[in-house]
């Protein structure tokens, strides 16, 4: 591959590590490059986003890269929010918000427990679409974030308190739960 081909397959990789970023190090795995190379190819792709008149430019955090909008268009993707019709939630943030609604405050890791798998993009849809927040953190080791719902949330779902949620029956089990509180939160969501 020559070295556009190589920076175009870069772009693709920060593109597709969506939200969570891609270390340096996959990249340099990735595309079996030294690191004064992958280095050189990362600085040349920021300098064109930076230098070409994009709407995108790459963070670089802790050895991670993402793609984030540039803050100097800000006005236009908050006017963006404020028109843009209320969408369906998917089926893996109403699994999330139904466990966060019902076992409030919880950490992300409990709800990853409960659910079995990954659940720190439906987690960051609920916060960005304002359902949930973080409402402290747990003692402990790492002090983890708690979540909780916010006045959206009851809004949102027609409820007046917390306390308006379905009682669950005291037997359930959590899947039994998940699906108890899907129900709900589909017939709402319609």
């Amino acid at each position: 591959m020559d070295i556009q081909e190589v920076k175009a397959v870069l772009e693709g990789l920060i593109f597709a590590s969506g939200d969570e970023g891609i270390r340096k190090r996959e990249i340099r795995k990735v595309l079996d490059l030294e690191t004064d190379m992958a280095e050189h190819l990362i600085n040349e792709l920021k300098f064109d986003y930076e230098n070409t008149g994009r709407g995108m430019m790459i963070v670089e955090t802790q050895e991670t890269l993402y793609f984030t909008t540039k803050p100097e268009h800000s006005e236009y993707f908050a006017k963006l929010r404020e028109t843009k019709t209320s969408s369906k939630l998917s089926q893996a943030a109403l699994e999330t918000l139904a466990i966060i609604a019902y076992l409030q405050p919880i950490t992300r890791t409990e709800i990853e427990q409960i659910r079995g798998v990954k659940s720190e993009r439906p987690v960051q849809t609920l916060i960005a679409r304002a359902l949930v927040e973080e409402v402290g953190r747990k003692e402990g080791i790492g002090r983890p974030i708690l979540f909780g719902t916010t006045l959206d949330f009851l809004t949102y779902f027609g409820l007046k308190s917390i306390d308006d949620l379905p009682p669950l029956p005291d037997h359930i089990q959590d899947s039994e739960m998940e699906q108890e509180a899907d129900l709900f939160f589909d017939k709402l969501n319609e």
